[in-house]
């Protein structure tokens, strides 16, 4: 019992948070390309904030549920409906069995996640349910989602304690023209000064050949003082290569273990998120910062994420929807101590 596909849309995989300390190998970690949403819409339907979910790209499927449970969308808002009724983005909702999903286009942004209560059951392959889609491994038989195929649950839920609380405060809007925040390095010292002050003044256009392995960017060519070519090592997620061409390219999720390319930056972890989000034809640019910034952005993600856990975990008495300036909340009244 689980979700049936109906229609898949273009690409509809099982992601987590992916399946790390396997690069020797020359496994890629896979994983969701927004981890960030990823993790909110695990929140919301109170799983394990890396639980399996499915990613959806540019346009979502149309399931229907086998059983009751809970669920969750967050990322790209692609105007989803159940049995015809709006669903919210960003907020838990029941569903019963033989209710219809449908999930459009997304109207900002890329990708968007759906998550269900008790999670999906599908194998774990060296620790994780991601689908590796490049090699075909791991998430429902290595591949996207195709019509007919039924998703199991792992530990459906018809019922999650304070569901009235479990919607998100508002998150900031998908934009088309992002900044993105970069640590420089390892290889910075390859390029010549002009060459960085392209890099980090310019704006650069998402190229149409972007995929979950690597974004490509189009932009001013970027100078390298010495040749483009190193000796391969590692490829963290992030990692922003910059080949003969001077063209920068994103590594993301389903990245190589290993290049021969100069890496001039890495993205901030919590700003690949907004490079998730970015489709072709959209613009980035790039900013410098220290180490210990990125680190404490990094802590304080991590918790909002223990704030949000602790807001939908709380043992509330009442709750009540109060209309404030044409907007609903939700407000729990729980005993003080």
């Amino acid at each position: 019992m689980g979700l049936k596909v109906i229609s898949p849309g273009p690409l509809t995989s099982v992601q987590d948070e992916g399946r790390f300390g396997h690069q020797r190998i020359g496994m890629s970690p896979a994983g969701a390309m927004d981890l960030h949403s990823m993790r909110l819409a695990n929140l919301l339907v109170d799983n394990d904030l890396g639980e399996g979910v499915l990613e959806m790209t540019f346009l979502g499927p149309k399931l229907q549920f086998t059983q009751d449970n809970v669920f969750a969308l967050t990322g790209a808002d692609m105007g989803a409906t159940l049995d015809g009724v709006p669903v919210p983005l960003g907020q838990a909702w029941p569903a019963k069995a033989g209710s219809v999903l449908q999930i459009g286009p997304a109207r900002a942004g890329c990708r968007g996640y759906l998550a269900v209560a008790g999670g999906l059951d599908v194998p774990v392959l060296y620790g994780s349910k991601s689908t590796l889609l490049r090699s075909g491994l791991g998430g429902f038989q290595g591949r996207k989602l195709a019509a007919g195929d039924t998703i199991p649950f792992a530990s459906p839920r018809a019922q999650i304690p304070n569901l009235a609380v479990r919607r998100l405060p508002p998150q900031p809007p998908i934009s088309k023209e992002i900044t993105v925040r970069v640590i420089l390095g390892p290889q910075d010292d390859r390029f010549t000064k002009e060459g960085l002050d392209t890099f980090l003044n310019s704006t650069f256009t998402v190229d149409e050949k972007s995929d979950r392995m690597g974004y490509r960017l189009n932009g001013p060519k970027v100078e390298h003082s010495t040749d483009a070519n190193i000796i391969s090592d590692g490829i963290p997620l992030g990692a922003v290569q910059i080949p003969g061409s001077g063209q920068p390219i994103i590594m993301m999720s389903e990245h190589q273990g290993s290049g021969g390319y100069t890496k001039i930056a890495n993205i901030i972890s919590v700003d690949i998120p907004l490079v998730a989000q970015c489709a072709p034809g959209d613009k980035i640019r790039f900013q410098a910062i220290k180490l210990d910034l990125a680190q404490e952005l990094y802590l304080a993600q991590r918790a909002q994420y223990e704030r949000l856990r602790q807001v939908y975990d709380q043992d509330f008495k009442s709750i009540y929807r109060v209309s404030v300036n044409g907007n609903t909340y939700c407000v729990g009244i729980s005993p003080a101590k």
